[in-house]
């Protein structure tokens, strides 16, 4: 008899953790952006990317490292739910490793003149950079360039775009784009690409969204060695209730084969990691 209870009630534990967590799969989550009037949101940022070429039995190597600050100071929340905000670095390090010329090191902080191949990159920080506005869901739909940078791409947005509904566990969502590359003619080819996005899991509030990027248009190796940079994948864990990316780190490791005739070979390598500061953090001194 005894051995009956205990058999119900181990029963009746699994099916409720079943059921629990079945509950948990299917509850729906809404992830938006939630940006305050007047607050300063400020993320550390490192990059670093490796590049190895190969081409007719000479190889070359470039490595570049770089740790910033970048911030987001929050101008305008409009009734709508638009949120307007001004972009800026307000800190950086920057370490170039090229063939031929050694190494190349600047800090914003601690270098009055900066080298001359990071004398672009000094100009642009601790100014506004550009003004966007965004919606809830990450879509921007206004962007004003204030300081001559590179011109953004599509594909590359500042904020990452989030499901415009509400969302189970499991489910995923993408955006798609048209990329620019060239033949080697030099004539102009539109690629076709996606980001494609899985909310993995909800743990204390914070979303864990897995996302990867995709080539879907056939191309060959010379056109996929002019896109190689963009084929991430990686994690960024998203806090809910405030509204904001607390976390993200994306990973690259690719290897082109025949982009420059048969025996050339292109191997990149890179990291991108981002972490929401608290207010009046600032970079670790070395």
């Amino acid at each position: 008899m005894h051995n009956h209870k205990f058999l119900a009630t181990v029963c009746l534990f699994v099916f409720s953790t079943i059921q629990a967590q079945a509950a948990e799969g299917a509850q729906k989550h809404l992830l938006q952006y939630k940006f305050k009037m007047g607050e300063v949101i400020r993320y550390r940022v490192h990059h670093a990317t490796n590049i190895r070429t190969t081409i007719e039995e000479t190889t070359q190597q470039a490595e570049s490292t770089s740790e910033s600050i970048k911030a987001w100071k929050v101008t305008d929340v409009l009734p709508g739910g638009e949120m307007q905000f001004v972009h800026l670095v307000e800190t950086v390090r920057m370490t170039n490793i090229v063939p031929n010329r050694g190494t190349v090191k600047y800090d914003s902080e601690a270098d009055k003149t900066p080298p001359p191949s990071f004398s672009q990159a000094a100009r642009a920080v601790g100014i506004p950079l550009s003004v966007i506005r965004i919606k809830p869901d990450g879509e921007i739909v206004h962007r004003e360039e204030k300081h001559p940078q590179p011109a953004s791409s599509d594909d590359t947005p500042i904020t990452m775009r989030l499901p415009s509904e509400a969302i189970a566990i499991g489910e995923q969502w993408d955006a798609t784009y048209e990329v620019d590359a060239q033949r080697k003619n030099e004539a102009k080819l539109k690629v076709r690409t996606r980001r494609v996005c899985t909310l993995k899991n909800v743990q204390a509030g914070i979303a864990t969204i897995a996302v990867e990027y995709q080539i879907l248009t056939p191309v060959s190796a010379y056109i996929e060695s002019q896109l190689i940079q963009k084929l991430t994948e990686g994690t960024v864990r998203f806090d809910i209730e405030a509204g904001r990316t607390v976390s993200q780190k994306f990973d690259a490791d690719r290897r082109v084969i025949g982009f420059s005739g048969q025996a050339s070979s292109m191997h990149f390598t890179s990291r991108l990691e981002e972490r929401l500061l608290k207010p009046g953090e600032r970079l670790a001194r070395k």
